[in-house]
């Protein structure tokens, strides 16, 4: 058997399905946006990519929901019947999403169901673990992570060209902007008390100490967020300040998430891979995250 072939073989399956999953969209993706791309100036450059970079992650977590159904439905409530069966159903529901935000189809419908699944998972699982260890500070961080999560989808449902209108694309689009806010807050004051983890979404794990200027990373990202989060509830410049976070945690996932991708997926364990998958899709998604936001917000503030 040639050499390439075997090497292949013996990646895990989560790993294939999540990286072919997630190559996949990024060109269904940009093939979508390229006259978006193309049309829009400056910093409108960046914004044009929201879709895109909400889009991949959810087919990567998609992927990961398919092929590891068996590890994922031991994260379902103990209380719901059919585990399996949900655990395959938000994959096939996560990729389902990623195919329409990333064509710009009927994404009324598929951020609104997004974000009402993700506030699911925050209300059933994510809530009550938080509250089990109250003092620990990842429960909360996953909560508002989700949460973020589920309010750009209902940003998204609310600006789309084919969106809700009137009033519901109003409370959509209010409510998700308070939401994300309240998250940044929250990230931005993790960021100065732990200034050695991974920038963006702070988890547990850190940055690797052969990147320089860890700590100032992590302090220059903690004050965007805090900065943003101020302009993003009064509604004064939302859109500015939205665009360059964004650009910004864009540009994190490229220069650090990247590489700590790179070396996750080279290391023989399992786990290893999949974690850095999992960091690296969640940080897109994040940036995904603030660049819906700001194409919800109006050109003029």
């Amino acid at each position: 058997m040639h050499p390439l072939l075997l090497t292949f073989l013996e990646i895990p399956r989560t790993v294939v399905a999540t990286c072919s999953a997630g190559i996949a969209l990024f060109l269904i993706g940009v093939w979508a946006a390229r006259n978006d791309i193309a049309q829009a100036r400056g910093m409108e450059k960046i914004v044009a990519l929201n879709n895109l970079c909400f889009a991949v992650p959810l087919a990567v977590f998609g992927a990961e929901h398919l092929a590891g159904a068996r590890f994922i439905m031991d994260g379902v409530p103990s209380y719901m019947p059919w585990r399996l069966f949900w655990a395959y159903f938000v994959g096939f529901a996560l990729i389902a999403a990623s195919l329409s935000i990333a064509t710009k189809i009927a994404v009324r419908w598929s951020g609104l169901l997004f974000g009402i699944m993700m506030f699911l998972f925050v209300a059933m699982i994510h809530i009550p673990r938080a509250l089990a260890s109250p003092h620990d500070r990842i429960p909360w961080v996953i909560v508002f992570r989700e949460m973020s999560f589920g309010s750009a989808g209902w940003i998204l449902a609310g600006s789309a060209i084919d969106g809700w209108r009137g009033q519901s694309k109003s409370t959509l689009i209010a409510v998700g902007r308070v939401l994300i806010a309240l998250g940044m807050i929250f990230f931005g004051i993790q960021h100065f008390l732990h200034p050695a983890g991974l920038p963006g979404v702070p988890l547990v794990k850190e940055i690797p100490t052969w990147i320089p200027g860890r700590v100032l990373i992590d302090y220059v990202t903690g004050a965007a967020l805090l900065v943003a989060s101020g302009s993003i509830l009064l509604a004064r410049r939302a859109r500015t300040a939205a665009t360059w976070l964004g650009g910004w945690i864009l540009l994190l996932v490229l220069v650090i998430y990247g590489p700590v991708l790179v070396l996750a997926l080279s290391d023989p364990g399992i786990a290893v891979k999949v974690e850095g998958i999992n960091y690296f899709a969640d940080t897109l998604l994040y940036a995904g995250v603030m660049l819906a936001l700001a194409s919800a917000m109006p050109r003029s503030d």
